[in-house]
Formats: C-alpha cells, sequence, structure tokens
C-alpha cells in the first residue's frame, strides 16, 4: 500500500507480524486510502513508522509517550513532541527544553528535532500515528491505538530495564500494557501549558531517567541537542 508503508525496521516487524496482518489493520490501511483521498494527511507516508525506523526494538531504552501527530502543515515527521528542523518549536516541547534545562543545567536547543534522542534509544511513540490535517484527533480509535499498545507490550514482554515516561493521564492509563517488575515508569502531568505547571515542571525525569540507566543498558542518554 503506498501510503502506509509496510517498511519498518526487521526487529519491529517480526515482533509485530501479527498486527500487521490483522483485519483491524486491514481495515486502517483501506480508511487511510480514503482519507488521503480527501485531504491532506500528516505526516507523509514515508514517515509514520519513523520511530521504529530510528529507535530499533533491541535499541530501546527510554520511552515517551504522546498522543497525536501534530496536524499542522510540516510539523509532523513520526515522534512525538517533536518538529523537523526549521519548524517553530511547539508550546509542549517549549516547556520539556525548559525541565530539561531546569532538571540538568542544558541550555534550550533553537530547533524542535528529536532526532538525537531516537537515536540513542529513546523511542518517541504516538499513540495515534496519522491525522487529518488540520484536525486534531481525526484519526483516534481507527486501529491506531491498538496497534501501538502492541508495541508497548511487545517491549514490556520481551526486553527488561526500559524507562517508561508517562506525561499526562492519557499516557498513565497505558501503565497496565507494562510489567512494571521488570520496567521502570515515571509519571508527571503533561508538558503541555495548560498542565505543566501542576507536576511536569520539577519532575526531574532527565536526570531520574539517566540514574535508572546508569547500572543498565548503554548508560545514560546525552540529552543535548
Amino acid at each position: 500500500m503506498p501510503h502506509v508503508s509496510p517498511e519498518i525496521e526487521e526487529k519491529w516487524k517480526e515482533l509485530l507480524k501479527e498486527e500487521f496482518n490483522a483485519p483491524y489493520f486491514q481495515e486502517l490501511k483501506t480508511f487511510l486510502l480514503k482519507e488521503k483521498s480527501k485531504s491532506a494527511v500528516y505526516p507523509p507516508g514515508r514517515l509514520i513508522f519513523n520511530a521504529f525506523n530510528l529507535t530499533p526494538a533491541d535499541k530501546v531504552r527510554v520511552v515517551i509517550l504522546g498522543q497525536d501527530p501534530y496536524h499542522g502543515a510540516g510539523q509532523a515527521h513520526g515522534l512525538c513532541f517533536s518538529v523537523p528542523d526549521g519548524i517553530r518549536i511547539p508550546p509542549s516541547l517549549k516547556n520539556i527544553y525548559k525541565e530539561l534545562s531546569d532538571d540538568l543545567g542544558l541550555p534550550a536547543a533553537g530547533h524542535g528535532n528529536l532526532g538525537k534522542w531516537a537515536g540513542q534509544g529513546v523511542l518517541l511513540l504516538n499513540a495515534t500515528l496519522t491525522v487529518r490535517a488540520n484536525q486534531a484527533g481525526s484519526h483516534q480509535n481507527r486501529g491506531w491505538e491498538k496497534f501501538t499498545d502492541a508495541a508497548i507490550s511487545a517491549l514490556s514482554d520481551n526486553y527488561s530495564d526500559i524507562v517508561f515516561l508517562l506525561w499526562g493521564r492519557y499516557a498513565q492509563a497505558k501503565e497496565s500494557l507494562i510489567d512494571t517488575g521488570k520496567h521502570h515508569v515515571l509519571k508527571a502531568a503533561h508538558p503541555s501549558p495548560f498542565s505543566a505547571y501542576n507536576g511536569f515542571f520539577g519532575c526531574r525525569h532527565f536526570s531520574k531517567t539517566n540514574a535508572l540507566l546508569a547500572s543498565h543498558r548503554d548508560g545514560p542518554v546525552d540529552w543535548r541537542l
């Protein structure tokens, strides 16, 4: 299918092969083709699975969960909270940078591209992987959540000592998919301007993550961008 490329990193393809062949996924592809015929859909097809391709399953050390891709032109590129170089930094990401600075003393980046984190094993996963242009949440409850839930469960079942950062109630509801006896879960408010002052600022998740990773896997994440 041209608009939802089946090309996904090999380890993820192996872990999620049953999902790709499931009836709901075929229905999702049909839905996306119809959407594409009526409106722009973000991100571009080649970037829908960008989070998986930049962060192979067996390299995942940290998972940050978002909800939907950005719905403005040029913003979404398959990584939650992230935007491509040259695109204005969204408000939630500005707050992430503020907390990062307060926590680790790092200066805020002049861009919003979190690809460097993805390359270090930080899976930047949205629950829904596509959206209709200018219509937030328009592709929710069409099958993507089932697919991304399966990805979270596959990580939980097949690996250990991953740090899951669950920001906001939507992300925190995914804790039920995670074996907390094998993995680490850190929870805080969402970094949105509407909620960041209710517990995201001051959560110190970046330093806490690195402390948890210090004795596992490949050591701490370099959060500098």
